[in-house]
């Protein structure tokens, strides 16, 4: 990984936006743009931003899971079958 090849001023993508584009599609790497020295952006190949939606999907998934255990807002196996059943037969009606 050359780190040089990763961070690049907002000017340089401009002029150089399809080699950019062919990096990071080609790396699976991100690119950083920079503006006046300072880090404004991220170029992602899409690929690789669609693993990191359905990642963060995920997350957000557990995370609501643990609040609801610490909560105490969980069922049995047992009451949440039932309840799915209970549902299944209402939609059949």
């Amino acid at each position: 990984m050359n780190i040089k090849e990763d961070i690049r001023p907002i000017s340089y993508i401009k002029a150089n936006a399809a080699e950019i584009l062919a990096q990071v599609n080609e790396t699976h790497r991100p690119v950083y743009v920079t503006q006046n020295g300072e880090a404004k952006a991220v170029l992602l190949d899409t690929e690789s931003y669609e693993k990191m939606r359905k990642a963060l999907g995920l997350l957000k998934l557990l995370a609501q899971g643990e609040r609801d255990i610490v909560d105490e807002k969980v069922l049995s196996q047992d009451e949440f079958f039932s309840a799915l059943d209970d549902d299944l037969k209402n939609i059949r009606s």
